[in-house]
C-alpha cells in the first residue's frame, strides 16, 4: 500500500515484468487515476478503495477471451460488496458500478483492464465514503450514500479480492470460456443496461439508439434497433435513456 500515487494502474504496468501473478497495489489516495478514455478519477484521500490487480492468465487462456477480464473484475467487486457491506452494486456495460441512492441509480466506481505484456493489469476504483458535497459531479455516487452497512476499507478490500480471486480462477480453470465459468450469465444477471433503450457512442462520432438485448461470448453488448438490426458494440460508451421494461 502506498499514501498516494498518480496511478495504481500506471505503477503496476510499469513493474509487471519483475511481479508475479497476483500482485495488488492499493493507494490511499490517486492523483491521477485514470477511467476508460483517459477520463480522470479524482475523489479525497481515505475516501474509497483505489487497487490494481495483475492478472496473467496464461497459454490456456486464448488472448481473444482476456477481454472478459473487465466485465470479470465487475461481477466479482458487485459480488463481494453485496457479501460485505449488504449493497446492491449493478453493473453498467462495460465497466461502470452502480448503485442507488434515494432512488437514484448513480455511478459509485469504475474499472480500468490495460494489457502489459504478458499480463493484463485491472484497476478498480470505488467511492466507499463520499458525501454528496464531496461527489465530483451530481450523478455520482458512494457505498455510504447507499446505506451501505460497512464503510471500513479495509474488510470491503479483502472481501473485493477474495471475489476476484474467486470468479479469476473459475474462468481460468474453463479456458476463459465465459459461458462454461457461469461468468456470461452472471454478468448478464446483475447488468443493468440489459433492457433498457441505451445510446451507444462509439470512436469516431458514431452513435447507435436501440435496446440493450444481450452481452454476447465475446463480452460486446448487442443492441437491437428500431429498424430490427442487431449489433454488437465492442467499445464505446452507453448512456442509459429510459427503461423499456
Amino acid at each position: 500500500m502506498v499514501a498516494s500515487t498518480g496511478s495504481t494502474n500506471s505503477d503496476l504496468a510499469a513493474r509487471a515484468g519483475e511481479l508475479p501473478e497476483g500482485a495488488v497495489l492499493v493507494a490511499e489516495e490517486q492523483s491521477a487515476g485514470r477511467g476508460r478514455l483517459d477520463r480522470s478519477w479524482v475523489a479525497p484521500a481515505r475516501s474509497g478503495l483505489f487497487f490494481s490487480v495483475l492478472l496473467k492468465p496464461g497459454p490456456e487462456v486464448p488472448q481473444e477471451r482476456w477481454g472478459w477480464l473487465t466485465l470479470l473484475a465487475g461481477v466479482a467487486t458487485a459480488t463481494g460488496l453485496s457479501r460485505a457491506a449488504g449493497v446492491d452494486t449493478a453493473l453498467k456495460w462495460p465497466n461502470d458500478l452502480l448503485v442507488t441512492v434515494d432512488g437514484e441509480e448513480r455511478k459509485a466506481g469504475g474499472i480500468l483492464s490495460e494489457r502489459v505484456g504478458d499480463g493484463v493489469v485491472v484497476g478498480i476504483g470505488l467511492n466507499v465514503t463520499l458525501t454528496e458535497d464531496e461527489l465530483p459531479v451530481d450523478t455520482a455516487g458512494s457505498l455510504s450514500l447507499a446505506k451501505a452497512t460497512v464503510t471500513d476499507r479495509e474488510p470491503l478490500l479483502k472481501a473485493v479480492l477474495r471475489s476476484l480471486e474467486q470468479w479469476y480462477e473459475a474462468w481460468r480453470a474453463a479456458a476463459g470460456d465465459p459461458a462454461a465459468s457461469g461468468l456470461q450469465e452472471t454478468y448478464a444477471a446483475g447488468c443493468a443496461t440489459l433492457g433498457r433503450h441505451v445510446r451507444a457512442e462509439l470512436p469516431g462520432g458514431r452513435a447507435i439508439t436501440g435496446t440493450a438485448e444481450a452481452v454476447d461470448a465475446d463480452g460486446r453488448l448487442v443492441i437491437r434497433t428500431a429498424d430490427d438490426e442487431r449489433v454488437a458494440v465492442g467499445a464505446g460508451d452507453v448512456v442509459h435513456l429510459r427503461s423499456v421494461r
